[in-house]
């Protein structure tokens, strides 16, 4: 208690350096308890995040876009296409998931069911939300997309579209695989897109344990007993990933996202996560009674020296089981530059606005209309409704004109998902189109043609 009180001093403290100065625009507010050699910040595998979930809006960022493993948070993933198809109508909650045989041979955290049993979907959901059961991701893999391979194809899709630029998935329960890596950012866009998009599925993230068959089973994640306001989301740890957490609370109305991947310990990472919430709140406040202040990356932290290791696997767990993993040493990342959160709907309203269109030249005019039209597309974003994603091309088009201003946007629909989409490139074209938006921060896909 004293510990959790001595934290809390240091947050609110770190908080309260603010001023407001002719030199700046705003005072950032340095947490000095995050550089506390006690505390998982200087762990080379940390990385975290925490956003405002109403506005997208980036209140700390530390190694934010730094490819990490996700461990079982993939599971987010694997739900929210669960409830996409139980949206679309594709999935009804009472349909039955027969275990295969490659299901059933999964490794820990799982129900152990053998091959040829079934169950539930709505029981499918639980235990891959609350045990984190590594056989039922594969399961519910295999009802989806007839192949947990052809599943994880259509996660990294997913992912693209909702803007998570830097993930990609081979695998539906999170265990061990070099090929799957995402950031902290990602899973922070993740988060937010399962609260907006599926609400009303949302809840059972916060379901601290449910029985199967007898055997009730915990919610591993702590923090929705020990944190008031905490309801959701997911946690995850592998002996390469070390132990993350995407974590979300709500108080006085607001809601706070919090993702910490890599730290040391399950108790470094449940307080790492729960002061960075807890400061953020109090910044949240500060922020409505006027004060300008922003949770600020304490520049005293020391970078992490050398490549991040990927496993090679013997045998791997996706949740808190001991993982067996041989690691090997893999060239370094690409490291990115940015801290800006990116929400396709708002886009618009970070940085510099559009220029005036100037005045056509006629010239040029005739000369672009002899260039002849591609067959490539270039994707902006993937929408709940066909409005958005209508506003989305029109945000897109005025703002990169110059990339934009001969294609052809339309929207399409699939699985109940509206598309964003520009078509007419040839494929230097919509790299260069897609590289514009890119450099923005804002999502964006290359589609080939066929």
């Amino acid at each position: 208690m004293f510990e959790r009180a001595r934290r809390l001093f240091f947050a609110l403290g770190a908080a309260a350096l603010t001023a407001v100065s002719p030199l700046a625009t705003s005072a950032q507010a340095q947490i000095p308890y995050l550089s506390m050699p006690s505390l998982p910040t200087t762990a080379p595998k940390y990385a975290a995040i925490v956003v405002d979930a109403k506005t997208g809006e980036v209140l700390y960022a530390k190694r934010a876009d730094s490819p990490r493993y996700p461990a079982s948070i993939t599971k987010i993933m694997t739900l929210y296409l669960a409830f996409e198809a139980l949206s679309s109508g594709r999935l009804r909650p009472e349909d039955t998931i027969i275990i295969s045989p490659r299901a059933a041979a999964q490794a820990p955290t799982k129900l152990g069911l053998a091959a040829g049993e079934s169950l539930t979907v709505s029981e499918a959901m639980q235990a891959l939300a609350i045990k984190s059961a590594n056989d039922i991701a594969v399961a519910m893999a295999e009802k989806l997309g007839g192949s947990e391979a052809r599943f994880a194809a259509m996660m990294t899709l997913r992912a693209q579209e909702l803007g998570m630029a830097n993930t990609r998935f081979v695998n539906a329960s999170g265990l061990p695989d070099s090929r799957q890596v995402s950031t902290a950012r990602d899973i922070g866009i993740l988060s937010r897109a399962v609260m907006r998009d599926y609400p009303q599925y949302y809840r059972l993230f916060s379901q601290q344990s449910f029985t199967f068959r007898g055997t009730a089973m915990n919610n591993h994640n702590g923090l929705l007993r020990a944190m008031a306001g905490v309801d959701g989301l997911k946690t995850g740890y592998t002996n390469a990933s070390g132990y993350n957490i995407a974590i979300s609370a709500v108080r006085d109305n607001r809601r706070l996202i919090a993702v910490v991947l890599g730290a040391p310990s399950t108790a470094k990472r449940n307080n790492n996560a729960e002061d960075l919430l807890l400061t953020g709140f109090d910044v949240m406040n500060r922020r409505a009674r006027g004060e300008k202040i922003t949770i600020a990356q304490n520049l005293f932290e020391p970078e992490p020296v050398g490549p991040i290791e990927r496993p090679s696997i013997e045998q791997g767990d996706g949740e808190q089981d001991g993982l067996r993993i041989v690691l090997a040493s893999a060239p370094p990342p690409p490291s990115f530059s940015s801290n800006d959160f990116v929400d396709p709907r708002r886009n618009l309203l970070r940085g510099s606005q559009p220029a005036e269109t100037p005045k056509a030249d006629p010239k040029k005019a005739q000369k672009d209309e002899k260039k002849p039209a591609g067959k490539w597309i270039v994707q902006v974003g993937a929408f709940k409704s066909r409005s958005l994603a209508k506003e989305q091309l029109a945000l897109v088009e005025k703002r990169f004109a110059k990339h934009f201003a001969k294609a052809d946007g339309d929207t399409d629909s699939v699985g109940g998902t509206y598309r964003a989409r520009f078509k007419g490139f040839s494929e230097a074209s919509a790299k260069d189109a897609c590289g514009a938006l890119k450099a923005k921060k804002m999502a964006c896909m290359v589609v080939k043609p066929g």
